[in-house]
C-alpha cells in the first residue's frame, strides 16, 4: 500500500517550502514531500504491522530525505536549520 497524495496536496507543499507551486525541484520542496510522505506510510504501518513492502517503501524514503538534508546541509545551513525546524524533524 503505497502512500500518494493528492495534487492539490503535493502544489501546497512545492507552494510553502519551494517558493512556487510549479518549482517541484526545489530541495526544501522534496524533503517536504518525502516527510509528507514518511508521515503518512508511518501511520499505515501502525495499524499494518506485518505489511512489510510498505515498511521497504518508508526506508527507502527516509533514505532518500537523509541525502537531501545533507546535500541541504552543505549547500545552506541556514535554509537547513529553517526547515528542520519548520518541518520538526531532527530533535
Amino acid at each position: 500500500m503505497a502512500v500518494y497524495l493528492a495534487k492539490e496536496k503535493k502544489q501546497e507543499i512545492f507552494k510553502q517550502y519551494g517558493g512556487n507551486e510549479n518549482n517541484t525541484g526545489s530541495t526544501e520542496g522534496q524533503i517536504a514531500l518525502f516527510t509528507a510522505r514518511i508521515k503518512g506510510l508511518s501511520e499505515h504501518l501502525e495499524t499494518n504491522k506485518k505489511d512489510h513492502s510498505s515498511r521497504k517503501a518508508l526506508l527507502s524514503i527516509v533514505g532518500k530525505r537523509k541525502k537531501l538534508l545533507s546535500y541541504l546541509a552543505k549547500k545552506d545551513i541556514e535554509g537547513y536549520r529553517k526547515l528542520i525546524e519548520q518541518l520538526g524533524i531532527r530533535k
